[in-house]
This record gives structure tokens, C-alpha cells and sequence, in this order.
């Protein structure tokens, strides 16, 4: 008896179920080999499914990749996104509990490369892979790396992304917002944005000039005279810090101080705009809104 039109095509879809799973069983299994910051190998038997992040641009890039689920725990900073905040935390990125780690059973322990962690897990059996963005070009590699290892291929598609939104977020400046000499405070110290990090990297595309340059290395500490001598027009800071502005020698007397060209990114916001991973673009939108306040 041959079977009728809905069986056939039930067991068309059947077959085809079957299919994508053996084909997701195949992909789960496949070993996966990425060589990290540290320029140390990092060898898996099959993508990770229980993954520990000790940074949390780290943990966003995992959750924009698609694999949020496959996050265990993250370090006390990781609040992005909203699936993260009731993941056990294992401290900071310098000062983690090693035995909180080891308790979640990782497969794989995503840090940066001054996290001190990484000797003890490896001693303990744990894999670590060291990755830390600085810069714009960082950011495209460390996405391509942790697509690498989780085994998901659109890793690229998501730099694209970023990439074209920060385009259109300079695009959208008015020609009277561009050229103005920034001095961006990545928190008190001061520690200051330089133009070889990714936030003036993020600057020099909005067409903004940095008051301190790529010479005093990506996030120097600052005396605060040198900011006042170097008169910027515009300053951006987040309400961490804001409130003490006025009491640094020199500073209630400069002019953007004086005229009222500040940004005050709220805390939220600052998270954004301090971590190198894929939420650049909304970091570029917010640098974009306050450069044009500035000049209106």
C-alpha cells in the first residue's frame, strides 16, 4: 500500500529533521584550535559548552555570537546583556575565585591577558584562552577568534555590522561638529583616552581630534594641569567621575568647563563606551550625539 500525500511529506520532514541533527552532532564534535594573545595554542576536542568570562566584553561578544546559553559564569563586572546578570560571578579579571571557577566544571575560561588566573586554571587542568582588544583591529580579530571557538561562522558578519554603523554614525555629524579637540576620561585618576585606543580610534572616524595623543599610549594616567594646558573644546566623562571635575587644580577656569561643552555619560552608558567588543557601534552613536550638542 503506498503511503498518501501526508505521509510522504511527514516523512520528508522526518528525514530532514534527522539530518540537521546528525549535522549539529557532527558540528558540536569537531575540533576547534584558535592561538590566543598570549601566543599560546588553544586546543579543543569540540567547541565549548560551558564557558567561564573573566572580561566582559568577552562575555558580550560570546552572547552577540549566539552562544549567551553556553556561558556558566562571568566576572563581577559582566551586567550585558540581561541574560548575564544571574550568572554566578567569579570576581574580577584580576582578582578571581579560582575555586568558584573550578566548581562551574568549564570547558573553556575566557580572560584577559593580565588576568593572573591563567597559570593556576591551566595547572588545574581548565583551558584558557587570553584575548584582549585594544583596538579596533583587536576587536575584528577577538571576534573572529572566540566565532572560531564556539563554532558559529558569522563572526565577521558581526564586525561588519559594527563596522558600517560607526561609518553612519560619522556620516550623521553636521560638517560644524567635526574637527573639535576632545578629551575623553575613561575614570578618575585621571585616566584618559589616547588616540591609539579604540575610543580615539572611535573619535578620529567622527572626525574629532584627541587632546592626547597616540604617544602617551592608549590609556594613560593624566596630571590634570595637562588637560587644563591642553584646553580642549569638548569633554566627555561619565557620572563616576563627574562630580569632582570643578575641584582639580585649574579646571573650573576651562573654557569647555566654562561654556558647558561636557558629556555626562551615565553609568550605563559608560560601560558601553569603555568596552572594546560589539557594542562599538552604540558606543560610536553616543560620541556622535554629544559631539554634535557640543556645537549647537
Amino acid at each position: 500500500m503506498k503511503p498518501t500525500p501526508i505521509k510522504r511529506i511527514l516523512i520528508v520532514v522526518a528525514v530532514l529533521l534527522a539530518l540537521l541533527l546528525l549535522m549539529n552532532s557532527l558540528a558540536q564534535a569537531q575540533a576547534v584550535q584558535v592561538t590566543d594573545d598570549r601566543g599560546r595554542v588553544v586546543a579543543l576536542p569540540r567547541p565549548p559548552q560551558r564557558i567561564v568570562s573573566l572580561l566582559p566584553s568577552l562575555a558580550e561578544t560570546v552572547c552577540t555570537l549566539g552562544a549567551c546559553q553556553r556561558l556558566v559564569g562571568v566576572d563581577r563586572y559582566t551586567n550585558w546583556p540581561d541574560e548575564v546578570k544571574t550568572l554566578p560571578q567569579v570576581g574580577g579579571g584580576l582578582d578571581p575565585n579560582i575555586e568558584a571557577i573550578v566548581a562551574l566544571r568549564p570547558d573553556l575560561v575566557l580572560m584577559a591577558t593580565s588576568s593572573r588566573a591563567a597559570d593556576r586554571l591551566l595547572a588545574l587542568g581548565i583551558p584558557v584562552a587570553a584575548l584582549e582588544p585594544k583596538t579596533h583591529a583587536d576587536v575584528q580579530r577577538v571576534l573572529a577568534k572566540v566565532g572560531q571557538l564556539l563554532g558559529v561562522g558569522d563572526a565577521q558578519r558581526v564586525w561588519r555590522d559594527i563596522d558600517a554603523a560607526v561609518s553612519a554614525a560619522a556620516q550623521s555629524l553636521p560638517a560644524g561638529a567635526r574637527g573639535q579637540r576632545v578629551y575623553f576620561e575613561v575614570s578618575p585618576g585621571p585616566f584618559g583616552a589616547g588616540a591609539a585606543s579604540f575610543i580615539g580610534e572611535t573619535l578620529t572616524r567622527l572626525g574629532a581630534r584627541n587632546v592626547l595623543p597616540a604617544s602617551l599610549g592608549p590609556f594613560p594616567k593624566l596630571n590634570p594641569e595637562y588637560i587644563v594646558r591642553a584646553d580642549p573644546d569638548l569633554i566627555m566623562v561619565s557620572v563616576r567621575s563627574a562630580d569632582g571635575l570643578l575641584a582639580r587644580p585649574g579646571w573650573a577656569g576651562m573654557r569647555a568647563l566654562r561654556q558647558g561643552h561636557l558629556c555626562r555619560f551615565s553609568a550605563e552608558q559608560s560601560d558601553v563606551l569603555i568596552r572594546p567588543g560589539p557594542r562599538m557601534a552604540e558606543a560610536a552613536r553616543l560620541m556622535a550625539d554629544c559631539l554634535s550638542a557640543g556645537r549647537k
